[in-house]
């Protein structure tokens, strides 16, 4: 789901994404952040049977700004690339952090997107957005996941006898 914003001209976005570098976004997720962020995902997922992959990119390349993708657009294009989609339950979650374009977009399999509303979804977004505008990006993303894993352990709990098995990443990706 997506945090919206008004609509820039292209002119706007393509100057956006060509001040949001790498080193600004690792300035934004410097490695102590990136490892909180994975040991929140790893923490959650013992609560639930989803499969949550985050990542964080600082910009979309020229082609594609001209082409006018969207960070939705972005989204699926790495849920597919990442294979977020191929998991057993098929309940792959990808939170996708866009700097360029300061959008947060949530990408969830079939086996859990119908479980969790789009409103549930969106109050994910809103909580990293809103602390992103105050240049939290640690503290908003942290609450956000724990808002994140929440909702998964509602709409997919462990079960007795479930084993521990992780076939996504937790590791944060930094583009």
């Amino acid at each position: 789901m997506t945090q919206h914003k008004t609509s820039p001209s292209l002119a706007g976005r393509l100057w956006r994404h060509l001040r949001s570098t790498h080193t600004a976004a690792r300035r934004a997720f410097p490695s102590s952040t990136l490892k909180a962020i994975q040991a929140s995902i790893g923490e959650g997922e013992r609560r639930h049977r989803a499969q949550v992959r985050v990542i964080v990119e600082a910009a979309l390349s020229l082609g594609a700004l001209t082409r006018g993708e969207s960070a939705r657009q972005r989204a699926h294009e790495l849920f597919s690339r990442y294979r977020i989609w191929d998991t057993e339950e098929n309940c792959g979650v990808l939170v996708y952090i866009n700097l360029g374009d300061r959008k947060v977009e949530i990408v969830a399999d079939r086996g859990i997107n119908g479980r969790v509303t789009r409103e549930q979804w969106q109050e994910v977004c809103h909580a990293m957005t809103s602390g992103y505008a105050r240049g939290d990006f640690q503290g908003s993303t942290l609450q956000a996941l724990e808002r994140l894993h929440v909702r998964l352990e509602a709409a997919m709990p462990r079960r007795d006898g479930d084993e521990d098995h992780n076939e996504l990443s937790d590791k944060p990706l930094l583009l």
